[in-house]
C-alpha cells in the first residue's frame, strides 16, 4: 500500500512539474536574412549544394532554424533549442562573410572532418528529419565542394 501511494504521488508531482514547464517556452524568433553575409549567397551555391545545406545544416547553422511542432512542448524545446544555439555558435552560415579568411578556412576544415566522420548531420537530428540524412552521392559532392571552397580560400591566404 506505502509503494502505491509513493508511486502515485510521484506520477502527480512529474505531471505537475509537465505543466509547469509548458510555461517557460523558448524564444523561436529568426534574424532576417542578410544575402550580402548568407554562405550560400556569397559561394553562389548550386542548386544541389543549396538544397543540401538547407535541409541538412541550415536549421541549426544559420539564423534560420525552422521550428517543428515538438518544438513547442517543455523540456524538449530546451533541449533542441540549446542545440541550435549551439550549433549556430560554432558556424553560423546566415554571417559567412562576417568571418576572417583564416576562420572561414578553420570552418571549412571542420565541415570537411564532421561529414567525412558522419558527425554531421547528427543522428539525434536526422532521427527526426530523415530527409537531412546524406546518401553517399550527397555527402560526397558537398565533400568535393567544402573542399574546393578551401583550396579558393588557400589560394586567397596566401596571395
Amino acid at each position: 500500500m506505502l509503494k502505491k501511494i509513493t508511486l502515485k504521488k510521484i506520477v502527480i508531482a512529474l505531471i505537475f512539474l509537465l505543466v509547469i514547464f509548458q510555461f517557460f517556452r523558448i524564444d523561436k524568433s529568426t534574424k532576417p536574412i542578410d544575402l550580402k553575409l548568407d554562405f550560400i549567397s556569397i559561394t553562389n551555391a548550386s542548386p544541389e549544394i543549396s538544397g543540401i545545406l538547407k535541409t541538412s545544416c541550415y536549421d541549426c547553422h544559420s539564423n534560420q532554424p525552422s521550428y517543428p511542432w515538438y518544438t513547442n512542448i517543455a523540456p524538449i524545446s530546451w533541449w533542441i533549442k540549446h542545440h541550435i544555439n549551439e550549433g549556430s555558435h560554432h558556424l553560423n552560415f546566415s554571417e559567412w562573410e562576417s568571418y576572417s579568411l583564416k576562420r572561414k578556412n578553420h570552418k571549412l576544415e571542420e565541415c570537411v572532418e564532421m561529414v567525412e566522420e558522419d558527425e554531421m548531420p547528427m543522428t539525434s537530428y536526422t532521427i527526426m528529419h530523415g530527409n537531412a540524412k546524406l546518401n553517399a552521392s550527397q555527402k560526397q559532392l558537398l565533400l568535393s565542394w567544402f573542399k574546393s571552397l578551401k583550396d579558393s580560400l588557400n589560394t586567397s591566404i596566401k596571395h
